[in-house]
C-alpha cells in the first residue's frame, strides 16, 4: 500500500532509528518496500514495531536488521520463528505475544542481550523450548502466560536475573523446586493453573512483602494452602517454610491422593486458529 511505501521511504531518507507499522494489514515482510532491502534503512533501525498485522512467516532476511534492539510482533500469525533470529545480537526486547508458536528454534539461545521476552498467548509447551533457550541468562522479565505448559523444566533455575515471571493461565500441575534458586524474582504470576501444591523450596523466593507481587488465585490448592491464601500471600510464604509443610508435601507427593482437575478447553483461543 502507498501509505506503507511512503512511511518506509521517509524513514530511509531520514536514517530513522525507529519504525512503527501497526495494524497495516501486512502479511509478508518481504513485500514491504525497502524494509529489508534498503541498506540505509535496515542498518539504522534499532526499534521495529509490527504489531497487529497478519505476518505468518518471519523471513531469514530479518537478520539484516543487525542493530535492532526492540522488535515487536505482538498479535500476528506466526507459527515458526526462523533460526536467523539468533543473529540479532543486540536485541534486548522481543515481543512475540499473541501468535501461534508451538516451538522455538535452538538459535533463540544466541540472543544473549535479551532482557525482556513476551511469549504470551501462544501454543508453547515444555517440549517446545530447546535446551538453548535456558542460556538466556540476561532475562529480567519473561512472560509465558496463556500457553500450554503442564510443567516447567528444572533449567528455569538458570534465569538468576529474573525479576518478573508470568506463567498464568497455563495447565501447570507443579512448579520445579529449582525455581527457588531464582531468588531475585519480585513479581510472579501463577494464577489460573491446576496447581495443588508448591515445593518447599518456593519459600526461598522473597515474595509476600508489600513491594513484591505474587498472584496465585484460581488454582485448586490443597486445603492448608487455600486456608493460608485466604489470609494473604505472606501467610502462604511463611507456611511453606515450616517443617510441618515439608512433611505434608513429602507425604502428598509420595502418595496417590492428589487429584488434578482436567485441562480447560482452549479450542477457541486465537492461537488455535488456522487462518
Amino acid at each position: 500500500p502507498s501509505g506503507i511505501r511512503k512511511a518506509l521511504t521517509e524513514a530511509a531518507q531520514a536514517g530513522a532509528t525507529g519504525l512503527a507499522l501497526v495494524d497495516r494489514d501486512i502479511d509478508d515482510l518481504l513485500r514491504c518496500p525497502l524494509l529489508l532491502t534498503e541498506r540505509s534503512l535496515f542498518q539504522s533501525l534499532t526499534r521495529l514495531t509490527l504489531s497487529h498485522n497478519r505476518v505468518s512467516v518471519l523471513p531469514k532476511e530479518i537478520a539484516k536488521l543487525e542493530n535492532l534492539q526492540h522488535l515487536n510482533l505482538f498479535n500476528n500469525r506466526l507459527t515458526l520463528v526462523c533460526p536467523e533470529i539468533g543473529q540479532l545480537k543486540k536485541l534486548y526486547q522481543l515481543n512475540l505475544g499473541m501468535n501461534r508458536l508451538a516451538t522455538l528454534p535452538r538459535e533463540f539461545g544466541q540472543l544473549q542481550q535479551l532482557e525482556l521476552l513476551d511469549l504470551s498467548y501462544n501454543n508453547l509447551h515444555e517440549g517446545g523450548l530447546p535446551a538453548e533457550f535456558f542460556s538466556l541468562v540476561a532475562l529480567r522479565a519473561l512472560y509465558l502466560g496463556d500457553n500450554d505448559f503442564e510443567r516447567l523444566p528444572a533449567a528455569f533455575q538458570n534465569f538468576r536475573n529474573l525479576l518478573v515471571l508470568s506463567v498464568r493461565d497455563n495447565d501447570l500441575v507443579e512448579l520445579p523446586p529449582e525455581l527457588g534458586h531464582c531468588s531475585g524474582i519480585r513479581e510472579l504470576h501463577i494464577q489460573g493453573n491446576r496447581l495443588l501444591l508448591l515445593p518447599p523450596e518456593f519459600a526461598q523466593l522473597q515474595l509476600g512483602s508489600p513491594d513484591t507481587v505474587l498472584r496465585m488465585g484460581d488454582n485448586p490448592w490443597v486445603e492448608h494452602i487455600a486456608d493460608q491464601l485466604a489470609l494473604g500471600v505472606s501467610h502462604v510464604m511463611h507456611y511453606l517454610a515450616t517443617d510441618a509443610y515439608r512433611v505434608q508435601y513429602s507425604q502428598l507427593m509420595s502418595g496417590s491422593s492428589l487429584k488434578y482437575p482436567p485441562k480447560a478447553s482452549k479450542a477457541k483461543k486465537i492461537s488455535r486458529k488456522t487462518s
